[in-house]
């Protein structure tokens, strides 16, 4: 049984991968940039470092990325994030975990005003141990930096003795990069094709679906 359990945040506890690549095409299309929202909502689960050079070229991305990074966050705090909601059974599958003495971390290429909003909506304050966001790396999934700064939090505890839970193939790729082995969950999107070839151990459907199945799932083994 690991230790500690390592959440992503969007896409695996909230529902916010719909609203973060809608946010995206209409900060792009504002600033005249083309991108479909399908193309856009397969890159969801990177940090805005690591999304923006997929439909920029470079001259733009250094001239623009970051008056572009700078709108679309404003435009998805004010317009989008209030219609953000938690999936079904997070705080019960968080209060199975604590049950199991084992220690709660959040890492989430959002920014910490965002993080903040999604663990009062899901009502998990009183039992996550250790909050990583993107201010505390410097680049996002799929670099491994938020779980490497995660697993800091929770030190002496090491990447042995911890399991990444998430629902995109770049939770898989950044934990892997660090020997985190990692869970995935659908419903942020993805398919279970695209998350085990990521490289997840298993695969559930969503929060409510991993608590149910707790016991026999890689959180408890």
């Amino acid at each position: 049984m690991p230790k500690a359990v390592i959440f992503d945040v969007d896409g695996t506890l909230i529902d916010s991968n719909d609203l973060h690549a809608a946010s995206w095409v209409e900060a792009f299309r504002h600033f005249g940039i083309e991108a479909t929202y399908a193309d856009v909502r397969a890159q969801m689960g990177k940090g805005g470092d690591q999304l923006m050079p997929v439909f920029l070229d470079p001259d733009l991305l250094r001239e623009g990325g970051e008056e572009i990074s700078t709108f679309r966050s404003e435009l998805f705090k004010r317009d989008y994030l209030p219609r953000a909601r938690a999936f079904a059974g997070v705080r019960s599958l968080f209060e199975r975990i604590k049950e199991a003495s084992q220690t709660v971390v959040l890492a989430s290429s959002g920014k910490k005003e965002e993080v903040d909003h999604h663990v009062k909506a899901a009502e998990i304050g009183d039992l996550v141990d250790a909050v990583t966001t993107a201010d505390d790396a410097e680049c996002s999934k799929p670099e491994p930096d938020i779980f490497a700064a995660a697993l800091e939090r929770i030190a002496p505890l090491n990447a042995d003795q911890a399991l990444v839970v998430g629902d995109s193939p770049f939770d898989a790729e950044a934990a892997a990069k660090i020997g985190l082995s990692t869970t995935g969950l659908l419903c942020g999107g993805f398919t279970e094709e695209v998350l085990r070839t990521a490289g997840c151990l298993a695969i559930y459907r969503d929060p409510a679906d991993l608590h149910e199945c707790y016991q026999q799932s890689p959180l408890a083994l």
